[in-house]
């Protein structure tokens, strides 16, 4: 059983980075916190520990699902892949089509405030629809595919986690610079596509 761990905690460390990269205004609020030196800790910690809460959630609430009702799992791993092969495909045309101006900046008015900064950064974390479909469900559904390792699953998703918006927010003022270049984040969606495109076609393989 050991022998299954790390494959699992890289599975989910991967998958959960490939889900977190993706621009959105969460990223480009901790990129804009870092790059002004401005409550950087809190508004990390928040990021990380939402995401750990939101994982931990999916991979519960889906677990518990599977092991009560078995036949679950083919219907987990049926809408998880297709959700996945959904995500990858948009991240492939975003990769082929970008839009105009699809970067992050640092620029924007940034909070004055602890309090302000904190306050920001839930309303972009909780009150965002797509965080409940990429930690709870997604997230949850390939981890539901491992069985017992889930939680090991689960575990490296939130390392990625933590991994991405520490390095977002303190490395911000050296990776502003290359973050600031669509060609950046074309590179990353290219990674982004290839990764769920995979895992969404395993999870249907196994399904079916």
């Amino acid at each position: 059983m050991s022998s299954g761990y790390l494959p699992a905690a890289t599975a989910g460390f991967v998958t959960g980075l490939s889900l977190i990269v993706a621009i959105g205004a969460q990223n480009a609020f901790v990129l804009r916190q870092g790059a002004r030196g401005q409550a950087v800790l809190p508004v990390v910690a928040i990021c990380a520990a939402s995401d750990a809460v939101l994982i931990a959630l999916g991979v519960a609430g889906l677990g518990a699902v599977v092991t009560a009702w078995p036949p679950a799992l083919t219907v987990v791993g049926l809408a998880g892949g297709g959700f996945l092969i959904c995500y990858g495909l948009l991240a492939a045309r975003r990769a082929l089509r970008p839009a105009a101006g699809q970067a992050l900046t640092a620029e924007g008015a940034a909070a004055g405030s602890v309090r302000t900064a904190v306050l920001t950064c839930l309303a972009l974390t909780w009150l965002n629809p797509h965080v409940y479909l990429d930690t709870v469900l997604l997230l949850g559904s390939v981890a539901a595919d491992r069985g017992s390792l889930r939680w090991v699953f689960g575990l490296g998703a939130m390392l990625a986690s933590l991994a991405w918006f520490a390095g977002l927010g303190y490395g911000a003022r050296l990776l502003g610079g290359l973050l600031s270049r669509p060609a950046a984040w074309r590179v990353l969606d290219v990674l982004v596509a290839a990764t769920m495109l995979a895992l969404g076609a395993m999870l249907l393989v196994r399904a079916l």
